[in-house]
């Protein structure tokens, strides 16, 4: 008997209806901006599927699209207007960017309060200290939030559970964890220099893996019935060298775990999904704040 299918889909679709439940409530509708500099094919294309995300939740959305040869002075200048308009709520900086730009700095650049991909050190800082409660954080980062509503969505147990996380990532092994531990769940984080990692990752009830590896997880390292969540994602070779998606788990892993995401049609909806709910959250607490 193979693994329960957790597909990403229908845990987005219901992460997008909160948000849109929640945008018609508020005076305006939220206002989410994309910034963007180059033309890197990747960026265009993501940047074009949360614009179709933020319509289907009921959301406005701008880019500001630069040119490969933006320079920082100039993307610092943007930000800092984004940050005083009242009538922005969230800011994205569309990664990746062009090399000479410093990713760290600029995120840092953005007023925490519309830092909806929750990369801010004070949001990371806040998270880490439970600001915001447990079900939602501040701002944290999407994919982790979104692995957690996945989870909730087919009713698998977090709290007092073991939750190995696999990856150490400051987009998504580091909150993952933190996100994890909000929900009680007794968290270890794991990456692929840990001695043994299969002894590590056998301890999972629930087993997060994000290292960035094809195929990192075989099924001699997953315990039976735990339920994995893949979130990477990589192209390979396959039949007659045509390039095919997988994750870091290993197919085979789905003869073990007791469930298990697809790749493709797993955690990636989630992620576009919770970026609306964080912009709502954003909109929300702006006036929320904007009234004291």
């Amino acid at each position: 008997m193979g693994a329960r299918i957790l597909a990403g889909a229908p845990a987005a679709q219901a992460i997008l209806a909160q948000a849109s439940q929640r945008a018609v409530k508020l005076p305006d509708r939220p206002h989410l901006v994309l910034v963007r500099a180059g033309t890197d094919p990747a960026s265009l294309s993501y940047v074009r599927g949360k614009q179709r995300h933020a319509d289907i939740a009921g959301l406005r959305s701008t880019v500001h699209a630069l040119p490969e040869s933006v320079t920082l002075p100039e993307l610092l200048a943007l930000i800092a207007t984004l940050n005083a308009d009242r009538d922005v709520h969230g800011i994205l900086i569309q990664l990746p960017l062009p090399a000479h730009l410093p990713v760290a700095l600029l995120q840092e650049a953005v007023d925490p309060r519309k830092d909806v991909d929750g990369f801010h050190p004070l949001n990371v800082g806040r998270l880490w200290t439970g600001g915001g409660g447990s079900d939602h954080p501040l701002l944290a980062p999407c994919t982790p939030l979104g692995v957690l509503a996945l989870l909730r969505h087919y009713e698998i147990p977090v709290a007092g559970r073991r939750a190995v996380v696999v990856g150490r990532s400051d987009i998504v092994g580091r909150p993952m964890a933190a996100v994890l531990l909000g929900a009680d769940a007794t968290v270890t984080v794991a990456h692929r220099q840990t001695s043994d990692l299969g002894a590590v990752t056998r301890e999972a009830d629930v087993l997060v893996v994000a290292a960035g590896q094809p195929w990192l997880m075989t099924p001699d390292m997953v315990r039976p019935g735990a339920a994995v969540v893949d979130v990477g994602i990589h192209r390979i070779p396959g039949d007659g060298h045509q390039l095919h998606l997988t994750g870091d788990v290993h197919p085979e892993v789905a003869n073990v775990a007791g469930a298990l995401t697809p790749v493709p049609g797993g955690v990636g909806p989630l992620t576009v999904a919770q970026l609306m709910l964080n912009t709502v959250i954003a909109a929300e607490r702006q006036i929320d704040w904007r009234a004291v």
